[in-house]
């Protein structure tokens, strides 16, 4: 589901409405717990929160004129995705979330490296996707970045 659009809200008009609400919901739940810093911005044709070059001039090293991505939500076709970039990069976070999950959601876990999979909006754990976006600072996340991804 490749969607173009300049802002969020352009984005999330044009999802079905039984995405929009749970798109709306898991945006409002990342801008309430983002650590200070971050920046949300439409990248890779999702919503994404970045760190800004003004923080990191370096910017993404597969295209340095991007900022540093961090964490992107999309309606894909038979999900959403929410993409945690620290959950990829650090081990002791991935093993942190995969062993709270249970305890919030009746589902199974759908994950690949850095992409959460929800098949049925309903079952988003929404209280810990606030505690996994509020675990990193823009400063912990650009150390964890330089040490495992941009070596």
């Amino acid at each position: 589901m490749k969607i173009e659009a300049n802002t969020p809200e352009e984005y999330i008009r044009q999802l079905p409405e039984e995405r929009q609400k749970a798109i709306i919901k898991l945006r409002n739940t990342i801008l309430e717990n983002l650590p200070k810093g971050f920046e949300e911005t439409m990248m890779y044709g999702m919503i994404g929160y970045v760190v800004p070059k003004s923080i990191y001039p370096a910017g993404y090293h597969v295209n340095p004129d991007l900022p540093l991505p961090f964490i992107s939500i999309a309606s894909q076709k038979n999900h959403i995705a929410l993409y945690h970039s620290g959950v990829y990069t650090s081990g002791e976070l991935m093993e942190w979330f995969t062993g709270e999950y249970p305890k919030f959601s009746g589902t199974r876990l759908d994950m690949g490296k850095s992409c959460i999979r929800f098949r049925n909006a309903e079952n988003i754990p929404f209280s810990l996707i606030a505690s996994l976006v509020s675990k990193l600072s823009v400063d912990d996340w650009i150390k964890l970045y330089e040490n495992t991804v941009k070596r």
